[in-house]
């Protein structure tokens, strides 16, 4: 069943369902209807299309998969598409609501958004006042709602980036973490992307003059704006920390192969003394110095102990060991 809700409110109240076989356009003045559709059929828009005039093209758009965020405005009425976002894994999908508003009715239309208007719809219900108003206010409630289920993306995105910088301080990250380094960061671009399309689409809902839409309701709509603008400042600071991970995690890497290169430069050094002794002392040569002293090779010893002792205190000294 696609027609997920489908009622006529009267003076801000649920007055009573109506189907959509033999749904119309409201009569009366405090009447509007609110119609929320899921994966609607091409003949279930077809129907909406001639029962409330809908303009072809935002049906056209409505059902178009690939349609990316926008405000249209025909004659009486507007349109609004807004992308709904969750997070499965580490990739972010992505899903559409188009909004259908005019002064006596407002359609909303989701595909591949899961996140339903039912919490919303009764939440609403609870203030009459509220829904009195009109159709325009639940617009605003409904791009609020949308907006919302950003914010729960960002901070847990947020929690793992952290996560991997607590864990790069102690050891380095292996490849299946540098490969999610990368894959968060292409979902963080493409998500602010989405952001950039929807403050547009906020930004034109305040600053522009638009049919159904009273003066009035301009500051619910700038207090939507205001909320895409701080969910943008986060991502934007999200992508720059996930940067930072990368890259500190790079620069620790390099410091900790340092380390390794001079400690073995160091030993390298330290046994360079007795193997060059040694090398001297293992030649076939008949007149070689020391060579019939009875404390020689005891003298020699002495002198390899004192040189590398020498270079290791040294070495040890420069924090090289």
């Amino acid at each position: 069943m696609t027609v997920v809700a489908s009622y006529l409110y009267r003076d801000g109240r649920r007055f009573q369902e109506v189907p959509l076989e033999s749904i119309a356009m409201p009569t009366e003045k405090t009447d509007f209807i609110w119609i929320g559709l899921h994966e609607p059929t091409a003949e279930e828009l077809a129907i909406l299309k001639v029962r409330f005039n809908l303009h072809e093209l935002s049906v056209s758009d409505a059902a178009n998969p690939l349609q990316t965020p926008k405000l249209s405005a025909y004659d009486d009425q507007i349109f609004v598409l807004a992308q709904t976002a969750k997070l499965d894994g580490d990739g972010i999908t992505y899903g559409r609501t188009a909004i259908f508003v005019g002064e006596r009715y407002i359609i909303t239309v989701r595909h591949g958004s899961e996140r339903g208007h039912g919490e919303l719809r009764g939440r609403l219900e609870t203030s009459p006042h509220t829904m009195r108003h009109g159709t325009d206010y639940i617009l605003h409630a409904i791009l609020d709602f949308i907006v919302d289920g950003y914010l729960p993306i960002v901070r847990t995105i947020e929690d793992s980036v952290l996560d991997m910088e607590r864990k790069m301080l102690d050891s380095f990250l292996d490849r299946a973490q540098i490969k999610r380094i990368f894959r968060l960061r292409r979902e963080v671009i493409l998500f602010q992307r989405v952001l950039d399309a929807m403050l547009d689409l906020c930004g034109k809902l305040v600053h522009l003059d638009l049919p159904c839409l009273d003066v009035e309701a301009k500051p619910y709509f700038r207090d939507a704006l205001q909320h895409m603008h701080r969910i943008e400042q986060m991502v934007g600071g999200l992508r720059d920390v996930i940067t930072s991970v990368f890259e500190a995690s790079n620069l620790l890497e390099q410091q900790r192969q340092g380390v390794i290169t001079r400690q073995l430069a160091s030993w390298a050094a330290i046994l360079a003394v007795p193997t060059a002794i040694a090398g001297i002392y293992g030649m076939n040569f008949e007149n070689m110095p020391e060579l019939k002293t009875q404390y020689g090779y005891f003298a020699v010893l002495a002198v390899i102990v004192v040189f590398c002792g020498t270079l290791y205190w040294r070495f040890k000294r420069a924090k090289w060991l």
